[in-house]
């Protein structure tokens, strides 16, 4: 086939300008005292007094300043906000929010090329977890901060009936659940071993039962053949979500021998932090709180509770814990994406991400400053958590706990069958993820 000389030109102009847009990027692979990063505006989710005092302790130790104009929104109303900003032209350059608020948003947001990170240094660098923001063509975020869950387990229940340790894997409630689950003669609770099976008064049930599901190999959302993002809660799904499903309702079923809950009892954490519950499933950010509302109680922390699996059973379940991930992402209308890209990596480098770790008291999103180990009793155990943290691609948190909680209540209440409860709340999840990218 014959190239004529116009054709010559467009494919010229065509890697012209492919070329620039690589160069541009690499430029901004590191910081340099000879250039001037232009301000950026970020909108986000994440608190905005202690982004301010984290922007001002980098820029004590920078040759010069970063500018960025940090913009706390409501998680609410975020998506509102963003979408009518940007039809204004008045959109920011970048955005710092959960990766369960980012699907929505795709085609707003540009992806950061290889030839600027590479694929291989950031999979050599970021937790699993990080995978989530990892494509084909490039990266769509930069990972920041990550809030894993974890167990905080009541040390004085556990020591006042003989029970040494606490709980690695959920089989092991069972026994747990004779021993501490404590009932009155009318067969009424009165302390609980565990807090599951319903949604109005279990605190992160979403994110506990999303868990859960995860723990079996079942994604919760995953693209289909077209690229589309489906709900792969469903009764005939490959890995099915029924069995995790049966395991957090059997807690709140009076006929079941470790039924240890029910709605009329108080909200999980408050009986956590009153003495009358001797597991509670939190962040690892809720430490502080738990320590301030009841200096006096006497509790630690562990590890989330995993699927047993003997060595016949590998592949048949999945090391896995929910947890809240914060990520930077460069929106595709910037007008600097360069100097978004410049003040993402400046950042998240883990020379300025320790500190900040620190003092929000968190685990790390770098693998490398995990594989340094730590001397702190509980940060040891939240980066233990963060190595196996998971997340799935939602179109909204709070649409999602809402399907899901009308699917446990069908459930309990004997209204559906598990088979029936499980594919409707499918099918309601697959309207509202095709919604979102509409």
């Amino acid at each position: 086939m014959k190239i004529n000389k116009f054709q010559i030109i467009v494919i010229g102009i065509f890697v012209i300008c492919l070329i620039a847009g690589v160069a541009a990027f690499a430029l901004y692979k590191g910081s340099s005292s000879s250039t001037t990063i232009p301000p950026v505006t970020i909108w986000g989710t994440f608190p905005e007094n202690i982004f301010d005092q984290y922007v001002a302790k980098i820029n004590n130790n920078l040759p010069q300043s970063i500018t960025v104009e940090y913009v706390q929104k409501n998680p609410d109303s975020f998506s509102q906000e963003f979408i009518a900003a940007l039809a204004r032209g008045t959109g920011p350059d970048g955005l710092l929010v959960p990766v369960d608020m980012i699907l929505p948003h795709f085609d707003k947001l540009s992806m950061i090329p290889f030839s600027a990170l590479t694929q291989r240094t950031f999979l050599d660098s970021y937790i699993e977890q990080a995978k989530i923001y990892l494509y084909s063509n490039g990266i769509l975020a930069l990972p920041f901060t990550v809030d894993p869950l974890v167990m905080y387990w009541n040390k004085d229940m556990f020591n006042a009936v003989g029970v040494a340790t606490y709980p690695k894997y959920w089989d092991e409630f069972t026994g747990l659940n004779k021993k501490l689950t404590v009932k009155d003669q009318n067969g009424n609770i009165r302390k609980s071993a565990i807090a599951l099976g319903d949604f109005s008064n279990v605190s992160n049930a979403r994110e506990i039962l999303g868990t859960l599901i995860m723990q079996l190999g079942n994604p919760i959302t995953a693209s289909d053949k077209d690229g589309f993002i489906v709900s792969t809660i469903k009764s005939d799904y490959a890995i099915s979500p029924i069995p995790a499903i049966n395991f957090f309702t059997q807690f709140v079923d009076p006929s079941n021998e470790n039924y240890s809950w029910n709605r009329g009892m108080p909200n999980s954490k408050s009986a956590f932090l009153s003495g009358g519950l001797a597991t509670y499933f939190g962040f690892a950010s809720e430490l502080a709180d738990i320590r301030a509302k009841n200096p006096n109680l006497n509790f630690d922390v562990a590890s989330f509770p995993q699927l047993r699996r003997s060595p016949a059973e590998i592949g048949k379940a999945t090391p896995a814990v929910y947890a809240k991930m914060n990520g930077f992402s460069i929106v595709r209308s910037s007008a600097v994406p360069n100097a978004v890209y410049q003040i993402m990596s400046i950042l998240t480098d883990p020379a300025n991400l320790n500190p900040l770790n620190q003092s929000l008291y968190l685990p790390t999103v770098r693998r490398d400053v995990i594989a340094q180990g730590s001397s702190d009793p509980y940060i040891s155990i939240f980066n233990q958590a963060a190595l196996i943290a998971r997340s799935w691609l939602d179109a909204d948190a709070a649409k999602s706990h809402a399907i899901f909680a009308d699917m446990i209540k069908s459930l309990t209440s004997g209204s559906k069958t598990i088979y029936q409860a499980v594919q409707d709340a499918g099918d309601e999840y697959d309207v509202v993820l095709r919604q979102a990218v509409q």
